[in-house]
């Protein structure tokens, strides 16, 4: 690459990958590809409002990772169940003891006679890992990860017009469900 600078403002070419430094509002910014470059006012918008989507829908997926953690941590806190040995039947305390009654279990299979609910009230342990939960926490990841680089990369092109179609997707996706995006960082 030829660093060097002339006075002759029509010896001055601009590529498609050269690094800008400032903001441009060119409509012919490509995003994400060649192929995608807008060739008139029509598409240009079209391409904005596709970031503004995008950029909804990852605050969308920011609030559905956070409700599905929160929904796998108290089944980790309220789901645990432990066999205890040497108890009558929990059939015979019912029917003779009330403190039974209200500390009963249900489960799909009916009253578990020889099971107790244990609670924790703050997680101690890593949780171990589940077929169940952990497949799917990967997947939420690095979905959320791929569609935050492809925001990242429509703010690289340093449009202003995709810059600012970004932020108004992380609005708008923040006033429809930022209520539910519980942030661990505070």
């Amino acid at each position: 690459m030829d660093h060097s600078m002339t006075d002759d403002p029509s010896s001055m070419t601009t590529t498609s990958t050269m690094m800008l430094s400032v903001f441009q509002n060119s409509i012919a910014t490509p995003l994400y590809s060649e192929a995608w470059t807008p060739s008139s006012t029509g598409t240009y918008a079209a391409t904005c409002l596709f970031l503004i989507l995008l950029g909804a829908g990852f605050r969308g997926l920011l609030a559905l990772k956070s409700r599905q953690e929160g929904r796998w941590l108290d089944a980790e806190l309220h789901r645990r169940y432990v066999v205890v040995n040497g108890k009558p039947p929990l059939a015979q305390r019912l029917s003779t003891d009330s403190v039974a009654k209200s500390t009963a279990v249900l489960s799909e299979n009916g009253v578990e006679e020889n099971v107790v609910v244990v609670k924790k009230r703050t997680p101690s342990r890593t949780p171990p890992w589940r077929m169940s939960v952990d497949p799917v926490r990967a997947l939420l990841d690095t979905v959320v990860a791929g569609v935050g680089y492809l925001l990242m990369l429509a703010v690289m092109t340093m449009n202003v017009g995709y810059f600012l179609s970004v932020l108004g997707g992380t609005f708008l996706g923040s006033l429809l469900v930022g209520r539910y995006i519980v942030s661990e960082e505070h």
